[in-house]
């Protein structure tokens, strides 16, 4: 899986299958602070994500 973090613009490449709360929660990523996209498709926290699926995480903006 190829999951990009915007905010750093760090790319990972790892092996992960499962939902992307538990995807989150191991890159150490607060759920409430981010958009997770794949495709260009909003995923939810229990969206499932597979090894060939590519990811961005994105930050959410808020203000006002």
């Amino acid at each position: 899986m190829k999951v990009t973090i915007e905010e750093t613009g760090e790319v990972k490449l790892l092996r992960f299958e499962g939902a992307v709360g538990e995807l989150l929660k191991k890159l150490g990523v607060n759920p409430e602070a981010v958009i997770v996209a794949r495709n260009g498709e909003q995923l939810t926290a229990s969206d499932k994500v597979a090894d060939f699926d590519e990811i961005l995480i994105m930050d959410v903006v808020t203000g006002g």
